[in-house]
This record gives C-alpha cells, sequence and structure tokens, in this order.
C-alpha cells in the first residue's frame, strides 16, 4: 500500500507541476494582453497593437498546453483517486465541473475570436473579447482554487454514514475564509511570472538590438507589473494567507517554519538551515530572534507552538520537503521585489535601458517566479499531508485500491516520455515566436 501511494502521488505530482508551467503565465499574461490593447485604443500607437498580437499568439501556446496537460488530471481522479472521487465527489465535482462548463468555454470561445476576428469585430469589440478571455482565466482560477481551499479547510459540509461528503451549504464553498487569500495570492504570483518574462523577453531584444522599441516596452511594462504584484504577493495576501495557517493548520506552520521545539519566550524567524527530522533540530542555522512571533502575533514574545505539541500521526509527512519549499518560495519572493525596486529606480533615473548587467539579470530570472509558483503550490499540498480533506480524510484513504504501484509507475513513465516530447515542440515554438519578433523587419 505504501508503495502503491507513492506513485500515485508521484504522478499526479509530476502531471500537475508541469501542467502548472502554462496556466500560471496565461492569467497574469492575458491582463497584460488586455492593458496593451487599452493603451492602443488611447493612444492609437500601432506598437501597443503589435504588442497585443505578439503576446497573444505566446498566450495561445501556452493555453493549448495547458488544456493538453490538464485532461489527464481529470482522469487520474478516476484511476488513481477513485476513493477520494467517490467520497468527495458530491463536493469538489460542483467546483470542477463550473470550471470547465464556464471558464474553460469563455476562454477558448473568445479566444478564436480574440485570434482571427479583429478585422470583423474592430478595435473595441477586439478589446472586449480580450478582456472576456482575461474574466474566462482568472475565474478558472478561481474555481480550481475553491475547491482546493475546501480540501485545506473543509466548511458547508455533512458526512453520511457511508463515508461520503455531501454539500449542505453551497455559499459556504465561495465564502470559506481559506479562499480569498489563497486566490489573491496565486493570481498576484501569476502576474509576477508573467511580469518576469514580459521583463525578460524585453531586456533579450535590447541586448540584441533588435525589435529595440517593443523591447523597451516590454521591459518598462514588465518591470511596473512585476513590482506591484510582487508586493501584493507578499502584503497582504502573504500575510493572510500564513495567518489562515497558523490558525486552522498550525501544526504545519511549525513543520515550514522548522520549529520543532516550541520557546516560551517567543519564536525566531530562520534565515537559513537545514532540517534533521530524525534528532528534530536545525542545522547550521542562522535566525533573528522573536521576529517570527512579531510578525505572526503582533508580538514579539508570544509562543509559536513547535512540533512537539502536537502527535506525530499528525505531522506533514515530509517536513523537510515542506520547510524547503516554503524558504525556497519566500526567498525567491523577496528578491523579486529587491530586483524589481531597483529596476523602477533605474526607470525614474532614465538609466534602465542601459544598465546591461540588470538586463542581463531579467533575462536570466525568468525560469524563477516559475520555480517560486511550484514551491508555493508544493508548501500548500505538503503542509496538508497526511490529509486528503483536512482532519477529515487521510491521504491514504482516498488512493484507488485495484491499481497497482505497477501499472502507476508504467503510466508515469508515459507521461514523463510523452510530455518531454511536448516540452521540446512547445520550446521550439515559442523560440520562433520570440525570434520572429512583435515586427519581423524592426532592427
Amino acid at each position: 500500500m505504501e508503495e502503491m501511494l507513492f506513485y500515485d502521488r508521484m504522478q499526479f505530482a509530476f502531471t500537475i507541476t508541469f501542467h502548472y508551467l502554462f496556466p500560471q503565465l496565461t492569467m497574469g499574461l492575458s491582463l497584460i494582453v488586455v492593458y496593451f490593447k487599452y493603451r492602443f485604443l488611447k493612444t492609437n500607437d500601432p506598437h501597443y497593437n503589435k504588442a497585443t498580437h505578439f503576446w497573444m499568439r505566446i498566450f495561445a501556446l501556452n493555453f493549448a498546453m495547458g488544456v493538453v496537460t490538464g485532461i489527464p488530471m481529470e482522469f487520474q481522479f478516476g484511476t488513481n483517486w477513485a476513493k477520494f472521487s467517490e467520497l468527495t465527489g458530491g463536493i469538489i465535482g460542483q467546483t470542477l465541473a463550473m470550471e470547465g462548463m464556464f471558464s474553460f468555454f469563455l476562454e477558448s470561445s473568445f479566444l478564436g475570436m480574440f485570434l482571427f476576428g479583429e478585422k470583423i469585430l474592430g478595435h473595441r469589440w477586439h478589446f472586449v473579447t480580450g478582456l472576456l478571455i482575461c474574466l474566462g482565466s482568472w475565474a478558472s482560477g478561481y474555481l480550481i482554487i475553491a475547491t482546493h481551499s475546501w480540501m485545506q479547510h473543509p466548511v458547508g459540509y455533512e458526512v453520511l454514514e457511508n463515508g461520503k461528503f455531501v454539500l449542505t451549504n453551497f455559499s459556504a464553498l465561495f465564502t470559506n475564509v481559506w479562499l480569498w487569500p489563497s486566490y489573491l495570492h496565486n493570481q498576484a504570483a501569476s502576474m509576477v511570472t508573467s511580469s518576469f518574462v514580459v521583463a525578460g523577453i524585453g531586456a533579450f531584444y535590447i541586448l540584441n538590438n533588435r525589435n529595440v522599441s517593443y523591447g523597451k516596452l516590454f521591459l518598462k511594462t514588465g518591470v511596473i507589473f512585476g513590482l506591484i504584484s510582487s508586493l501584493i504577493v507578499a502584503m497582504p495576501t502573504g500575510d493572510l494567507l500564513a495567518k489562515n495557517v497558523v490558525k486552522h493548520q498550525p501544526v504545519t506552520f511549525a513543520a515550514m517554519e522548522g520549529i520543532f521545539h516550541t520557546d516560551k519566550k517567543g519564536a525566531e524567524i530562520v534565515l537559513i538551515g537545514q532540517p534533521d527530522v530524525k534528532d528534530k533540530k536545525l542545522d547550521n542555522k542562522i535566525a533573528v530572534p522573536n521576529v517570527l512571533s512579531f510578525l505572526t502575533y503582533g508580538n514579539w514574545d508570544t509562543e509559536v507552538k513547535g512540533l512537539d505539541q502536537y502527535p506525530e500521526d499528525t505531522h506533514p509527512t515530509n517536513i523537510s520537503g515542506l520547510y524547503y519549499a516554503y524558504h525556497i518560495m519566500v526567498g525567491l519572493g523577496t528578491l523579486f521585489i529587491g530586483m524589481t525596486l531597483l529596476a523602477i529606480f533605474q526607470l525614474l533615473r532614465g538609466r534602465l535601458f542601459q544598465t546591461k548587467w540588470l538586463l542581463w539579470s531579467f533575462m536570466f530570472m525568468m525560469p524563477f517566479p516559475y520555480i517560486a509558483n511550484i514551491t508555493g503550490w508544493y508548501t500548500a499540498e505538503l503542509g496538508r499531508q497526511p490529509w486528503l480533506v483536512y482532519n477529515l480524510l487521510r491521504t491514504a484513504d482516498g488512493a484507488s485500491p485495484t491499481v497497482s504501484s505497477g501499472n502507476t509507475l508504467f503510466t508515469l513513465m508515459g507521461f514523463v516520455g510523452l510530455y518531454a516530447l511536448l516540452g521540446m515542440l512547445f520550446a521550439i515554438l515559442i523560440g520562433k515566436i520570440i525570434y520572429t519578433g512583435p515586427e519581423p523587419t524592426e532592427k
């Protein structure tokens, strides 16, 4: 059973990690596309309209990859996690069905109109279709995170005698205290990814002296959107989400922060350290005393409970992975704020486009928001373990009992091979779009 559960989790982790490389860009990029189209309507500057078309081609390719890689995850609910689907389908099926029926179809329908209908629609209605694509994209994220939030903090349910969960309050799904901080945090993080991609490609054009006017437009737009979204990720959304974890999943918070033993005189915040789970300590740590107590409770001396205050069978099953995922996310988020602040400073001085080391930095930083987003999701999912539905349904009780570990491993290897081919094809097509640029003749 343990081996089967490992491969079930590994397969879902791999497929959803690969899948989320694409929606995290499209959700944020849809808003930037709408911004470029809006600026074109206001200024009648053709650069903005060509920028709109350029980024919409990248959006469309990412959207297609998101669809292709998202479908297998739906099937995994029935194959690898049949018991989970059987017991909770009456609740999570509501939001997942709404995401498919409303958000996905809204997004995909108007995407075709936006890509091919500008001459027929005219610029104002073309802008409206872009706005609806953005709405569909963000609504899709909302409904997915509504499902995730119920698993983290179940509300509005009743458990029948046969163990099945039924929904007793539909509105509770959307007033869940876990939902809005998670959703806004996720969407702001998506904006960070799209902002750094836009800024990085802009820096690439400037450094290569090709499509320079577009490069300057992309870099300026990217750093402005990037600073705003990076700050929102940290405050207030990240702070509110952390306070939810403290209140509703305190054992998870202790593991995230590497607090093995309770300090009644206030908890330190660990900047660097390696968790030694066996001996219940942090090795080689660098910490600042009492700061975690202040950030959590607004008081320097308030006690923050450690893992020693909770039964071991409720501890997250991968404390080291959770600790590192959380600290990588926070560290990168801090770096993004610093980089974009410096870029804005240089922009105000009129020297951003001439600061080559900063241009190189933005170009090579493009993958790191993806890493921050993925580790953020790892933090949420590893933190919920050993539960599928927090404090109600354990992960081991949600797996399909009739699917062998060999079958899961075989299909996992198939996914790895197939997604490697898809990834290479995607990279070639994206590279071609970027190399061609918004205006191929411009030097």
